[in-house]
């Protein structure tokens, strides 16, 4: 930073307030959007996010700690895509009131459940920013309830695909829009809900920020974003700097595409030169049929996200992101064009990204990462009508799962997915709003990969249809291979899903990949997340924490004497 530049620059503790205030900001936003919300997905498990992006090139310039972290990198590109449609006079010219919808993965998006809303912010007439929130919503048509189909081979199959058009103009809800998206999508009389919810959000965020910069005024606004956004170039840098300079490779493996049952290879070389990190996913697999293909925006994000787990105390703004460069996706399933099918980017591919990068840097830094965790949101939908209303429902399930160990620790037991901050909502509510009773939900037994640090537990649950016939649908991963582990350390559990209906047990072809299987009253669907992988040597972890895990009925005794055989029951010979 040049003298000039800091003479300009706000005292060290304005910035702190106004770093501090930029964040309240956004998550009042997020505590708005998902206490106004009428889906569980996003009033229960909190899958949404929100933003404040510059207006000339669409950069991040603060987002909120209760936001899904995968939605970091993919809002900043979705806002730069925004930004040049209508410089190129493809959308509409921002006023103020308005808000543009948009749910185009291939514009800065992840799948066509993440539903996104930006609106223009002015200040005493002058277009300040962009304020933006994603929320995933329930349903948009498609092949199947809830969106996520399987089997999809073009993205026309997985539902309503919008450009950036304006649902809002000059703060008037525009009913020709929304009539169209209420045509195209399941259970259309619950979106204005969670429409309303979200453009709510975006309006406190305008009140919350006028305040802020009447408080600090403009200029010194501005002149902190630079500040800001410089300090968090100069923090990761830093992090950086402690990683050994070399080159670490890894690679990472999709179950299937849900079309074609063959793995999928993600192939990853990390660079690291000095204050910079290079990821080269050169020789990943070629695009695939199903839909497991990851746009470029989410592929980007997802590298974001992991280093962030790594580097956890980086400031969240654009200038994080400076060190990192990201490239050879070109040409293969992590930069997916047009029309190729992207449901499982968001939740499943990007949570394989992450787990490479992982991977990589565990051969630099061990201390600083932890083995796999259990890398799938557990994607389970149900749709149908309930005969006892006559209303029709989509109930989509999502679900935790095993951290993987680390130096210090243990892996978490039903921690949220690698990529949010998304948790399953109450079994009470699922239970209040749709046909279905949770038969059983426990952890995952013995679900944690061995190590001197253990992983930690996934999910087991059970649910009954109660009443009528409805169709199921699941995009997880994780089903074919564990999440391994890391140090000498063994895989997690691998995930596992079945269907019992009529008497007889069905497990899908893809292990954990089917869509549209008819269930009746009486049927149930079983889940099994994954565990963590392990972390170290097995033969080096304390007898007394064996003894702990069995005592508490975690492992059995044969389990924990086949996974670390150098412990044994007491009283035994």
């Amino acid at each position: 930073m040049s003298t000039a530049a800091q003479e300009n620059e706000p005292d060290p503790l304005t910035l702190a307030v106004i770093e501090a205030g930029l964040r309240q900001v956004c998550n009042e936003m997020d505590i708005a959007f998902s206490r106004a919300a009428f889906s569980p997905v996003i009033a229960e498990a909190d899958d949404r996010a929100d933003g404040i992006y510059a207006p000339d090139d669409g950069r991040l310039i603060s987002q909120g700690e209760l936001g899904l972290p995968v939605f970091v990198g993919t809002m900043q590109q979705s806002t730069r895509d925004l930004i040049r449609l209508i410089a190129e006079g493809r959308a509409g010219r921002p006023e103020p009131g308005d808000i543009y919808i948009v749910n185009d993965p291939y514009l800065g998006g992840t799948h066509l459940m993440d539903v996104r809303f930006a609106r223009p912010f002015y200040y005493q007439g002058e277009h300040v920013c962009w304020l933006q929130n994603t929320g995933h919503w329930p349903d948009v048509g498609g092949m199947v309830p809830g969106g996520f189909s399987a089997h999809a081979t073009e993205v026309e199959q997985e539902g309503l695909r919008l450009p950036p058009v304006k649902l809002f103009k000059r703060g008037v809800l525009d009913a020709e829009i929304l009539a169209i998206i209420q045509s195209n999508i399941r259970v259309a009389e619950q979106r204005i809900g969670d429409i309303k919810a979200q453009a709510a959000a975006l309006l406190v965020g305008d009140k919350r920020l006028t305040a802020l910069i009447d408080r600090h005024t403009l200029p010194v606004m501005r002149r902190a974003w630079a500040a800001l956004e410089d300090r968090a170039d100069a923090r990761m840098r830093a992090y950086i700097a402690t990683i050994p300079d070399g080159r670490y490779e890894s690679e990472a493996f999709v179950d299937s595409d849900g079309v074609v049952n063959e793995p999928l290879r993600i192939t990853l070389s990390v660079t690291k030169t000095g204050g910079t990190l290079s990821f080269d996913f050169t020789g990943s697999s070629p695009p695939c049929r199903g839909p497991m293909n990851s746009v470029s925006a989410t592929t980007i994000s997802a590298v974001y996200l992991a280093v962030r787990h790594i580097f956890p105390d980086t400031p969240l703004n654009a200038g994080a992101f400076r060190p990192l460069t990201i490239t050879g996706i070109a040409g293969t399933f992590l930069d997916a064009r047009y029309p190729r099918p992207v449901s499982g980017c968001a939740a499943e591919v990007s949570q394989r990204i992450a787990e490479a990068v992982f991977l990589a840097l565990a051969r630099a830094i061990p201390d600083r990462v932890t083995a796999a965790p259990a890398g799938t949101s557990g994607n389970f939908c149900l749709g149908g009508v309930d005969p006892r209303t006559g209303a029709g429902y989509v109930m989509y399930q999502i679900t935790g799962g095993g951290y993987g160990g680390n130096a210090n620790h243990d892996g978490l037991s039903n921690g949220c997915s690698t990529i949010g901050i998304s948790k399953t909502a109450p079994v009470e509510v699922m239970e209040q709003k749709f046909p279905v009773l949770f038969r059983h939900v426990s952890i995952h037994h013995a679900s944690g990969g061995a190590g001197e640090m253990r992983g930690g537990f996934g999910v087991h649950y059970e649910i009954e249809l109660l009443a009528g016939e409805a169709r199921a649908s699941f995009v997880m991963d994780h089903g074919r291979y564990g999440p391994p582990g890391i140090a000498g350390g063994q895989a997690g559990a691998v995930n596992v899903v079945r269907i019992h209906r009529g008497g007889k047990t069905l497990i899908p072809e893809h292990l954990s990949k089917d869509q549209d299987i008819v269930i009746r009253a009486g049927d149930r669907v079983e889940v099994m997340t994954p565990g963590g992988g392990g972390y170290g040597n097995p033969a080096a972890r304390t007898v007394s924490a064996i003894s702990r895990d069995v005592a508490r009925g975690t492992y059995t005794a044969q389990e924990a004497q086949a996974r670390w055989p150098h412990w044994q029951p007491e009283g035994a010979p």
